[in-house]
């Protein structure tokens, strides 16, 4: 899928997960909903990391763009070490180890552990790059060009600034869902990760489907290409993505978020 849709699956499933945890009785405070939402919406396009013409090798210049040509190499070579007979030769890394389930926890691990040992500032830097990511990728065609660039890190760094001081008040979500002293921010990590399986899963609908279970083999096959059948498959930036799915995913976000506050 294209940007755009991914960050939007990406708050959706932020939002369905706020509602789910109401019905459980762990409600989300709102700043939690709404913090974790854009981080779930920024870290629906991180996995494109492998891709050197994606969104998020535009978002911070010269150094996304070079980030993601060392994955894409370091993702190659990972495909090549590992790949079994089944396994297609492939040039590039792109869809091969930052779609996978692994990868997802793993940085998932990484923001959590960095939230809880490296204190506000770490906090301010997950929060920087997600929110820098969600603007890319729900104001896609606002935020592009270089003159945007600037006033989008000056949104993020603000809103970055703003919802950690607004999280860090008693009540409001520093501490959710885990409670016990220095657990503050534990929970970061968890959009981080659903984010991350979100584009997975987006991915595994289109015509090339996606290796999710790596390093898990099916058959013959290490990178076996998860998805439906393929007459169920789409283009990238189809009609199926533009009017079907993306309205879907704002009307899912709009009623998870309705029922994580209560209001249905």
């Amino acid at each position: 899928m294209m940007g755009p849709a991914h960050s939007l699956s990406g708050a959706a499933a932020w939002l369905g997960v706020g509602a789910a945890a109401a019905a459980a009785g762990h409600p989300m405070p709102w700043p939690v909903l709404l913090v974790g939402a854009l981080i779930c919406a920024g870290a629906a396009l991180a996995p494109d990391l492998d891709h050197k013409a994606a969104t998020i090798s535009r978002a911070f210049g010269p150094i996304s763009h070079a980030i993601c040509e060392i994955v894409d190499k370091l993702s190659h070579a990972v495909y090549k070490a590992t790949r079994m007979k089944g396994d297609p030769r492939r040039n590039g890394g792109h869809r091969t180890l930052t779609h996978t389930w692994l990868w997802a926890v793993l940085i998932g691990a990484g923001c959590s552990a960095a939230a809880i040992t490296g204190g506000r500032w770490a906090v301010l830097a997950i929060l920087f790059v997600h929110m820098v990511l969600a603007i890319e990728g729900l104001l896609w065609r606002a935020a592009r060009g270089s003159s945007a660039d600037v006033l989008v890190w000056l949104l993020a760094a603000t809103s970055a600034w703003i919802l950690a001081g607004i999280l860090d008040k008693p009540g409001n979500g520093s501490d959710w869902l885990f409670t016990e002293p220095g657990q503050q921010y534990l929970w970061l990590g968890l959009p981080v990760v659903l984010g991350a399986l979100v584009h997975d899963i987006g991915d595994a609908l289109t015509v090339s489907g996606c290796p999710i279970l790596w390093p898990i083999p099916v058959g013959r096959k290490r990178w076996y290409p998860l998805g439906p059948p393929k007459g169920m498959r789409f283009r990238a930036g189809s009609w199926v993505e533009l009017k079907v799915l993306m309205p879907a995913f704002m009307l899912l976000g709009g009623v998870g978020c309705a029922a994580a506050l209560n209001v249905i």
